[in-house]
């Protein structure tokens, strides 16, 4: 039998990625699921449609619903919340290091520590001594990371990443698709997206 398994396609700069982030882990595992974790960006897709900025500031109305909905969300779920300015956040490093930790046991940490600063703290994610800071304080190899990420294999491998989720349909973020190919977008179809691939998975 095939263990049941989801990708989670999460960008930095996303409200509802960081709540889905924060509780991926936990809920995967009480369903037997794997996570297969794949950052990526958005602005490229976003841009395509000719957005130069997240649709929650180019929709006033859309934004200011979205953040009294990600006040209740995080109560629900006891998470800090703090708009960070400015919004969106660039995350492009962070997501570069994300793809640098898949697979290994330092991912789900560092993609927490980075969503808590954020949307928690308030804090700079572009900033690299923070960046730095964040892979010191879970163990992983600050340094090495940190020169990788500015090489032109992991560049290119993001870009890819991009075009992947193009491929596969994601026009925002968190996204989940399972192994036969079904997409569920938003953070209020994590539950959803875990249910199917439990099912599916034989």
């Amino acid at each position: 039998m095939t263990r049941p398994a989801i990708s989670f396609w999460f960008e930095f700069a996303s409200t509802y990625s960081y709540l889905s982030a924060m509780r991926i882990e936990t809920l995967a595992a009480k369903r037997g699921v794997d996570i297969d974790w794949r950052p990526f960006l958005l602005g490229p897709i976003f841009a395509e449609l000719g957005w130069s900025t997240s649709p929650f500031n180019i929709q006033p109305a859309k934004g200011a619903y979205m953040w009294r909905d990600m006040e209740r969300q995080c109560e629900l779920l006891s998470l800090p919340l703090s708009r960070p300015e400015p919004f969106p956040q660039n995350g492009i490093k962070a997501a570069r290091i994300a793809w640098c930790l898949r697979g290994g046991e330092w991912i789900g940490g560092f993609v927490r520590a980075v969503y808590t600063a954020e949307f928690g703290q308030r804090q700079d994610i572009s900033d690299p001594a923070f960046l730095a800071s964040v892979l010191v304080d879970i163990g992983a190899p600050a340094r090495d990371i940190m020169e990788r990420i500015e090489t032109g294999e992991v560049k290119a491998a993001l870009r890819a990443e991009v075009e992947e989720a193009k491929r596969l349909g994601i026009f925002g973020a968190p996204g989940f698709v399972t192994p036969d190919g079904e997409l569920f977008w938003g953070n209020d179809r994590l539950e959803d997206a875990l249910e199917w691939a439990h099912r599916r998975a034989g």
